[in-house]
């Protein structure tokens, strides 16, 4: 088998708590919490999925019932919670998740689909969120984002998430205004960008490294480093359709700087498939770009293969795996 991430993450039920790779890997959810049940599909009241995250203090969420809970409003998720789905399968539709000036949040094994009106992601996580961690959830069809990250917000993983029908699939830094977004650090790894257009992601102002993703047949760009961005692209593969462009640059200006500027992206081991145009960038204002050893100490990863690319096909978004122990 490859080389993947998180063997023993499924080992017990809590075994995943402080286990991310990359930026998000303090997120140790709501581990020093009980265990609360969803035994209910409701948008709202006993054993639904918003009553437990309603209740206060630290809490493991897990679900006993499978189907699709349909949102009428976002979903607010506080400090120190799991979500966490493996066991069953359960979609979130209508709406997404809000991750609201909170920390410490895992959430795994999700499905969300359909989210419809202005402004409404999958998941969205502003202002001022911290330690995060996204992992094996498939998203797809929201009217805005399905991952927007913002205001903000840092020390965030996204691992092993599969993504399709969908525009501007993910948002790093929502405004060249917000220049306190510098602060921003996401790792983004093992995810699946299944045809997804644009923004695998698209950032502004923060710090991202992105490795052993499979991103293809994107519409407009396969990744996007705007205002002061910092891209560490590293062994993932691009393989493009009908667009060849995989890296796009816009300038903007940050609201506290004289000159517009666009970002920077570090391209070392990515491959290039079916005419995908590599990084022409390299070397230029390298210097500033932050290496990702600076920040952690180890990540698990490979040189992009053939089997890379199928295993990411199955292994990514929602599994049917059982609830461990």
């Amino acid at each position: 088998m490859e080389s993947l991430p998180y063997a023993d993450a499924d080992s017990t039920l809590r075994a995943i708590a402080g286990q991310a790779e990359g930026f998000g890997r303090f997120a140790i959810g709501g581990l020093h919490g009980p265990l609360f049940c969803v035994t209910s599909l409701s948008d709202d009241g006993p054993g639904s999925l918003r009553e437990a995250c309603r209740r206060p203090g630290p809490g493991w969420i897990v679900f006993e019932v499978s189907g699709v809970i349909q949102l009428s409003s976002y979903l607010s998720v506080g400090s120190y919670k799991t979500i966490d789905g493996r066991g069953e399968r359960v979609k979130l539709t209508g709406k997404g998740l809000r991750l609201k000036e909170c920390e410490n949040v895992i959430i795994c094994n999700m499905e969300f689909e359909g989210g419809r009106g202005h402004d409404v992601d999958g998941i969205q996580i502003k202002p001022n969120s911290k330690h995060i961690w996204i992992d094996r959830c498939s998203f797809k069809d929201y009217d805005d984002g399905l991952i927007d990250i913002t205001r903000g917000s840092t020390d965030i993983t996204v691992s092993r998430c599969y993504f399709a029908q969908h525009d501007k699939t993910m948002l790093i830094g929502a405004d060249p205004s917000h220049v306190w977004d510098r602060c921003i650090r996401v790792t983004i790894h093992h995810c699946f960008f299944d045809g997804t257009r644009q923004r695998h992601p698209r950032v502004r102002f923060g710090k991202v490294h992105l490795y052993n993703n499979y991103t293809r047949n994107w519409d407009i760009y396969a990744v996007c480093a705007s205002v002061e961005a910092q891209i560490y692209s590293q062994c993932n593969i691009y393989e493009a359709g009908m667009k060849k462009k995989t890296f796009e640059f816009y300038t903007e200006k940050a609201a506290d700087r004289e000159e517009p500027r666009s970002g920077l992206i570090r391209s070392e081991g990515d491959l290039f498939l079916d005419g995908a145009q590599p990084c022409l960038l390299t070397g230029i204002g390298q210097d500033s770009l932050f290496h990702p050893s600076e920040f952690y100490q180890t990540w698990t990863m490979e040189a992009p293969s053939d089997s890379l690319k199928h295993v990411l096909q199955i292994c990514t978004g929602w599994q049917p795996i059982p609830r461990p122990p």
